[in-house]
């Protein structure tokens, strides 16, 4: 456990370091849609002053999706195909998969992080009309929580699963498929037009992480049945975890 906590310590000083960096490169695409949509669209009359209540739960979600995933992805591509760093680590005294689990963790608090940040950065550049409620202070810690590991989890199977060559193809059609098509930016009871398509995005681990934020800060808004959302988190980490971590053994063995 010493081992452990000694690189997880210096994976969340290295984190500080590059603090600025890493939240201007999580912030800057969300905060792109708050100003466009939260704050020209609705502040023109060309979209409901409501519809900031829908979108900030999912800029939050993508924000700590997004931090998550870039936190251990990355990280864990150059570790294994570049600078092959990940050699020395190896030699810890702790079994490889506990590796892998600090990678895990400290993607967890990049994410959250990065929640924590964007809430009362979109508040505000929003401005009036925004209905948060945190009434449910168990539910969106157990949300945030969940959804950052999913985060993490989503980074340690793609960390292990795509090349360096490959990295631009997992943005484009990996992440974006996931954000667009995870009830980021409409609640999931809007795709009720669309009944084919509202079933299929149930397999989209972000729908959950979303939907959970919304009920969680929006209780007003329409949202997925809470036990659902949270059993769903649950079983979207534990396959994600369980999936990373045998990639990860293979690519350490290897």
């Amino acid at each position: 456990m010493r081992a452990f906590f000694a690189m997880l310590a210096r994976d969340i000083h290295v984190a500080r370091r590059n603090l600025l960096p890493m939240l201007v490169q999580t912030l800057f695409q969300p905060m792109l849609f708050v100003v466009v949509f939260g704050r020209i669209m609705t502040g023109s009359g060309l979209m409901r002053q409501e519809y900031k209540s829908l979108l900030l739960p999912g800029i939050v979600a993508i924000s700590m999706i997004f931090s998550g995933i870039m936190g251990v992805a990355m990280p864990l591509i150059a570790d294994f195909q570049y600078t092959r760093e990940i050699e020395d680590r190896l030699l810890a005294p702790l079994a490889p998969g506990w590796l892998a689990i600090e990678k895990v963790v400290a993607g967890m608090l990049q994410a959250l992080i990065a929640g924590a940040v964007v809430i009362p950065t979109a508040w505000v550049v929003m401005g009036s009309g925004i209905e948060l409620s945190f009434s449910r202070p168990l539910l969106l810690l157990a949300v945030a929580l969940l959804g950052a590991l999913l985060a993490a989890g989503l980074g340690l199977v793609l960390g292990c699963s795509v090349s360096q060559q490959f990295v631009g193809l997992m943005f484009s059609l990996v992440l974006a498929p996931m954000f667009f098509l995870g009830c980021t930016y409409y609640p999931w009871s809007a795709l009720t037009s669309f009944p084919i398509l509202q079933k299929a995005v149930l397999i989209n681990p972000v729908v959950y992480a979303s939907e959970g934020l919304r009920a969680a800060l929006t209780p007003h808004v329409a949202h997925l049945p809470v036990l659902g959302l949270l059993v769903a988190l649950v079983f979207f980490d534990a396959a994600l975890l369980y999936l990373g971590l045998q990639r990860f053994d293979r690519k350490a063995i290897g």
